[in-house]
């Protein structure tokens, strides 16, 4: 085992993330990614295959320039029957900007046998010459062993040979996989630990997916048998279950091992950050509940809760969340009680009193209105707004006077089924009246579309403001048809702001506008926009 604790992190967002089910990268969004990763610290950054589609090949035509990591091209060994000198895949690889080469091969008797269908000698012969004449046309190469586990529960002594047999050609790290993600943390300790007698730890990577939802522990295993090498992805993108969350990893190893990594208590920080921009640009919501950086990993609900954490934030916090770039939160909700809102408007610059009358009041509005189905706890804008409307005053920067929505389903000349949404907005802002009609995919977003129109002349701010998410739940399933209806609408503008608010309606298009109006008035509000605006 090697007594050296540092841990050196190689993520493959770009590769193995791209395998995810409705993932699919632009050569624009890896070269984004990449950057993301090379300022958090990442040491290696797994850009793709070259020559396996254009995607990879337009990246690494252009690679984007990294500060902290080495930028790595991932292919398979040799073929069968050939050189390593002669063949069209290795060329690929060799030929890259790529400063190093991770190449995968079998290390399982069963894969040779049946997929391979070639003698097992060859397969070792294969490894150690793709290895070797790698090396000579970059300075590091690592040799990814799939299905290593399986294999060496199956036969020991083949799936070592495998791994020799890179180590032996010069490569400098050999990473175990567990490609099935079936393999548990203890066999994961056992089994490197016994690796460790035929290649030094030192040398020694680990490779995991999540399919028993174990990658991380199994990672830490690993490192724990004497691996000093982690392969994993932003926020476990993956196959199947994924893979090693470096998202949850990283802080881990930083915060709460002895380990040593190259990432400084700066870059740290950048974490929520970077997975956060991954999300962005899959254009999905980040998970709330994702370790260390969701934005409940630090929530507290129940009052209790709060005023232990107000006294001293490590009764329910294990880390301090601005470590990795997060921030603490307190949760009003039905269940809230005075310490919760008290300390909400801690966070919102309200100054009340403990015995102010306004606090009480406001605790009820906030339970009357949650039996009625609004959900605060989930909507941080609309009880922003709620708690300075009812301690100071927020601005009236419209009035909507009235809204139309017509849906038209039709089939179109060349036979096509067309669907489209038409919104007709009246307002009144600023003493003067406009009416704005647009169109678009469904009616809330026909709504919002037809909104904008007639807002941006007064509030040009609203210019970044966009809808990223938007959610809807029947309150009322028993009543059909006529059941009420909540809808939850997540905004983001350009300065990495998302804010959700609430509405709440037996009209589903009634309740999309309530929560519409919310975002808009936070928007305006946090810009400091005077109430009227201008005409452009």
């Amino acid at each position: 085992m090697s007594n050296d604790k540092r841990v050196y992190l190689f993520d493959s967002t770009l590769r193995d993330g791209a395998q995810t089910q409705g993932v699919d990268f632009s050569a624009a969004d890896k070269a984004a990614i990449a950057r993301a990763l090379d300022s958090v610290g990442i040491d290696y950054i797994e850009g793709g295959w070259p020559g396996a589609n254009p995607t990879d090949d337009a990246f690494f035509a252009e690679p984007p320039a990294l500060e902290n990591a080495r930028l790595v091209a991932f292919g398979m060994t040799r073929r069968p029957g050939r050189s390593a000198g002669n063949d069209p895949g290795q060329a690929a690889l060799t030929n890259s900007k790529a400063g190093a080469i991770c190449l995968f091969g079998k290390a399982w008797d069963f894969h040779v046998d049946v997929a391979l269908e070639i003698p097992r000698a060859e397969n070792v012969d294969m490894i150690a010459d793709s290895v070797a004449n790698a090396l000579k046309h970059k300075a590091e190469v690592l040799f990814d062993a799939e299905h290593f586990f399986d294999g060496y529960k199956a036969n020991k002594a083949y799936a070592l040979d495998c791994v020799k047999a890179a180590y032996d050609a010069g490569a400098r790290w050999v990473v175990l996989c567990d490609t099935n993600g079936g393999t548990l943390p203890h066999e994961i300790e056992r089994i490197v630990g016994e690796v460790t007698r035929s290649i030094p730890g030192s040398h020694l990577g680990i490779h995991c997916h999540n399919d028993t939802e174990n990658a991380v522990a199994n990672s830490l295993a690993a490192l724990t048998a004497g691996a000093r090498q982690v392969q994993g992805t932003l926020n476990g993108l993956g196959e199947r279950c994924g893979n090693t969350n470096l998202v949850s990893l990283i802080p881990t190893l930083k915060l709460k091992t002895d380990f040593e990594t190259g990432i400084s208590g700066e870059q740290l920080s950048q974490l929520t950050r970077a997975s956060r921009l991954l999300d962005e640009l899959l254009n999905r919501a980040p998970a709330r509940n994702a370790a260390y950086v969701g934005d409940s990993a630090f929530a507290h609900k129940g009052g209790v809760h709060v005023s232990a954490v107000e006294k001293d934030p490590r009764t329910y916090e294990h880390i301090d969340p601005a470590a990795v770039g997060n921030r603490r939160h307190f949760v009003v909700s039905d269940q809230a009680g005075r310490a919760n809102v008290l300390a909400r408007f801690r966070e919102l610059d309200i100054d009340v009193a403990v015995d102010d009358k306004r606090l009480t009041a406001l605790i009820d509005q906030v339970k009357a209105r949650e039996f009625e189905g609004y959900a605060y706890d989930g909507a941080d804008a609309s009880f922003e707004l709620l708690a300075r409307r009812a301690f100071g005053s927020v601005p009236s920067y419209f009035k909507l006077t009235r809204f139309r929505i017509m849906d038209d389903r039709r089939w179109n000349a060349r036979g096509e089924l067309v669907t489209e949404s038409e919104a007709t907005v009246q307002i009144e802002a600023g003493g003067r009246q406009r009416m704005e009609v647009a169109t678009g995919n469904g009616p809330v977003n026909a709504l919002d579309n037809a909104l904008r129109k007639a807002l941006l002349p007064l509030y040009p701010a609203l210019e970044d403001m966009r809808l990223a998410d938007y959610k809807v739940r029947i309150l009322t399933p028993q009543a059909g048809t006529g059941a009420v209806t909540r809808v939850m609408v997540e905004s983001a503008d350009k300065d990495g702001r998302r804010w959700t608010t609430v509405g709440v309606s037996p009209n589903i298009i009634d309740a999309s506008f309530n929560a519409l109006h919310d975002g808009i008035t936070w928007k305006l509000m946090q810009e400091d926009v005077a109430a009227g605006g201008t005409l452009a």
